[in-house]
């Protein structure tokens, strides 16, 4: 991301991007309190980011969690692209319940920028692309969400069983802490439908429950959540949707990163903090081991549904 001569100053400057010339603006904005992170830095971040968390998102219909005045202003979730968002954004119309609209895919670090630029810090995407369609998920996912009197912690027990699940199905499972509360597990699977994988995982979920019932829940119901993980099956859906890897979590007081982990971190983590990281913490994990999660987007690890 090379920075144009023209028309700098400290809250806007035009920058460069593979070619594309984007208009900064807002760059000295605080957008999380406790952490101070502005949005410069936040910026930062997702340009140097880009090429490990790209394959992850490109050709998917991205969603967004927008706060363009930071975590202390207002929030809400965008679907359509952003006002403002430049033409050369490649879209594409995703059929939902109540009829058809275009979605942004952040196919390029310009088009990660540009959408970041207009406040979209958060982006989630489906576990299908666009080209294969709704009948062709490429990943499952299991999102392990740990209710009251329960940790992240609790989530890496659960999560070392359900890899053993998996691989019992021939299929191989890659974390990511959520950057929340959570942790994720996502599997590389053969072209299949939402539903197919969404039968898959609810069964699996169920098994879990079964074999833990004291630790383990699959209902979203508030009171039977208490002290155990919600394995929630349901983000395997067409229409749902999930925090894609490498981008910025928009937590209260600081930006969390849903951040891919080791089988070996998993493991050793005894408490939540060990695996929390900050968006300059996840550029060294990067620099130092490379990206931990790459398999997921390629087909070496990538089986059928059982």
């Amino acid at each position: 991301m090379s920075t144009s001569s023209e028309r700098q100053s400290p809250e806007r400057q035009v920058v460069e991007v593979e070619g594309r010339r984007l208009s900064l603006s807002h760059l000295d904005r605080i957008l999380f309190a406790a952490s101070g992170h502005t949005k410069a830095q936040i910026l930062r971040y997702y340009a140097a980011v880009a090429p490990a968390m790209l394959p992850h998102a490109r050709g998917r219909a991205a969603s967004f969690v927008r706060a363009p005045e930071g975590t202390g202003g207002e929030s809400w979730v965008a679907k359509t692209p952003p006002n403002g968002s430049p033409r050369w954004v490649p879209r594409v119309p995703v059929r939902h319940k109540d009829g058809v609209a275009e979605q942004v895919m952040i196919d390029s670090m310009a088009a990660l920028i540009a959408m970041v630029n207009l406040g979209a810090y958060e982006v989630h995407v489906p576990q299908w692309t666009a080209e294969a369609g709704p009948d062709g998920h490429d990943r499952l996912v299991l999102d392990l969400d740990p209710g009251p009197g329960a940790d992240l912690v609790v989530c890496c027990r659960v999560a070392q069983r359900l890899r053993q699940l998996l691989a019992d199905d021939g299929l191989t499972a890659h974390p990511v802490v959520s950057g929340a509360k959570g942790l994720h597990l996502y599997a590389p699977v053969e072209a299949a439908s939402g539903r197919a994988t969404g039968h898959y995982a609810k069964r699996l979920a169920t098994a879990m429950m079964n074999e833990h019932p004291g630790l383990v829940v699959v209902s979203m119901t508030k009171a039977e959540r208490r002290g155990k993980v919600l394995i929630d099956w349901s983000q395997n859906a067409s229409a749902k949707t999930t925090a894609a890897p490498y981008t910025v979590r928009l937590l209260p007081d600081r930006p969390g990163v849903a951040a891919p982990v080791t089988w070996e971190e998993v493991a050793a983590c005894a408490d939540p903090g060990d695996l929390a990281f900050t968006p300059e913490e996840v550029l060294d994990r990067l620099d130092a081991h490379g990206d931990p999660l790459a398999a997921l987007a390629g087909n070496d690890t990538r089986a059928p549904l059982p």
